[in-house]
């Protein structure tokens, strides 16, 4: 499975005019699907809807930029151990972000669509993983 880096920005664009309603979907169907990680969060989650919009955001824009999108993915990942996220909880966060982009990528979503946000979200998931279990040692 490979990354269309174009794909990844035209679709995120599709989602952009939404704002924070992507993120409140985003957490709304991870607990719906997922109620056992409900208790990783605080009550009240706007700062966290927050964060969770500008990293992407940021992974977005540096997709192309190795080196800062490494760091930035190695330091989430020894936050969330730090957190007590365990790697078992990395493909809910997955499907329930594939999910919530398909749900407001509309017509910008595709097969192929869905292929490169599997691929690039693998990366976020081993990068994230690996740097937890280091920071865990």
């Amino acid at each position: 499975m490979t990354a269309d880096f174009s794909l990844i920005r035209s679709s995120f664009a599709a989602v952009q005019p939404h704002g924070t309603q992507v993120t409140a979907y985003f957490y709304d169907h991870l607990f719906a699907h997922h109620p056992d990680v409900r208790p990783l969060f605080a009550a009240h989650l706007d700062e966290q809807r927050d964060r969770l919009w500008a990293a992407l955001g940021a992974l977005v824009a540096n997709l192309e930029n190795t080196d800062t999108l490494i760091g930035m993915l190695e330091n989430l990942g020894r936050r969330h151990a730090g957190y007590g996220v365990l790697p078992e909880h990395y493909p809910a966060v997955g499907a329930s972000l594939i999910a919530t982009l398909r749900h407001y990528a509309g017509d910008a979503w595709t097969p192929a669509v869905e292929e490169s946000w599997a691929a690039v979200y693998g990366l976020i998931s081993n990068t994230m993983l690996d740097a937890g279990a280091a920071a865990s040692k």
